[in-house]
């Protein structure tokens, strides 16, 4: 797993790229447990606006890897402060990102 980050500086503080997929249907990381979070080509992507060349075929491609891809491709970065504590939820395919004290995820 890539545990390589993405970072922004904001007001002099440092925030760390997470990927989610928030609608129904399937998660993206939840469902795919070898795909960090923090994927920097994933998140590379969706930044730039090519959410939709992200597919299983390009996950193949770029990552190695043999995924899950939600048919309607709707990943999402939310960005987390450094070092604070997270974890991604997923209900129904649906993920969220929660804020909290016992966690799974530190960026």
């Amino acid at each position: 797993m890539n545990e390589e980050k993405v970072t922004k500086i904001k007001n002099g503080k440092t925030y760390v790229a997470v990927i989610i997929s928030p609608e129904f249907g399937a998660g993206f990381v939840t469902w795919n447990d070898e795909v960090s979070p923090f994927e920097p080509k994933v998140v590379k992507m969706i930044l730039n606006g090519k959410i939709d060349e992200i597919t299983k075929e390009w996950c193949k491609k770029n990552l190695g890897l043999d995924v899950y891809v939600p048919m309607s491709q709707d990943f999402e970065v939310v960005w987390v402060e450094k070092g604070q504590r997270f974890s991604i939820n997923e209900y129904d395919g649906s993920e969220r990102l929660y804020i909290e004290n016992e966690l799974k995820y530190t960026a």
